[in-house]
């Protein structure tokens, strides 16, 4: 092996004779020649790799599972504060009622991610063609920042802010809080340009 190397100059193998001798390879060479030599090897190899696609994988949904509960923590304070200040329920049929709640939903989507649930949908339609949405594909830091800003949003309603005044005090919540948790002091974190309001 040693001569073969040398003659070749071999790339990735060294060969070396004597008491501490051996042959060594880069693990790519190495996997490649035990599957060569033994289909024993080569299953083991290939079950490992399926192993550890499993294992990261399971990590991920654990990931999106923290984030989706993580995203929806203050839904509920959110919509309470929606159904009892926003909805008046003794003139307004049941069929509005979604509309007020996807209203205020935009109106956090517009403060931290700069669009609206339908913007995103046309900017992303291959995500949206997934049944993902623009909470699906937010980061954890965005995440954290929208279940404040629903918590604020909720505490804003009761106290009667009017919607513009709600959207402003979200937005610059929303920036503040990026900032921090980038840890960043020097830049604005990337929002895109809020539609309307």
């Amino acid at each position: 092996m040693k001569e073969w190397a040398e003659r070749t100059g071999a790339i990735g193998l060294i060969a070396r004779a004597g008491r501490y001798g051996g042959t060594y390879a880069h693990r790519d060479i190495a996997f490649e020649f035990g599957t060569w030599i033994s289909p024993a090897f080569k299953l083991y190899l290939i079950k490992e790799f399926q192993r550890l696609k499993e294992t990261e994988s399971d990590a991920n949904q654990l990931e999106w599972d923290f984030r989706r509960s993580l995203a929806a923590t203050n839904y509920r304070v959110h919509t309470d504060a929606v159904k009892e200040k926003l909805i008046p329920w003794a003139d307004t049929p049941q069929k509005s009622d979604v509309y007020i709640y996807a209203e205020e939903a935009d109106l956090i989507n517009l403060a931290l991610f700069g669009l609206t649930a339908r913007q995103w949908k046309e900017k992303f339609p291959g995500k949206a063609r997934q049944y993902k949405t623009i909470r699906d594909c937010a980061d954890t830091r965005r995440l954290i920042v929208l279940s404040n800003l629903e918590s604020l949003n909720a505490v804003l309603i009761r106290k009667d802010f009017g919607k513009k005044e709600r959207f402003d005090i979200l937005r610059e919540t929303a920036i503040n809080q990026l900032t921090s948790l980038s840890g960043s002091s020097n830049g604005v974190p990337v929002i895109e340009s809020p539609g309307k309001i």
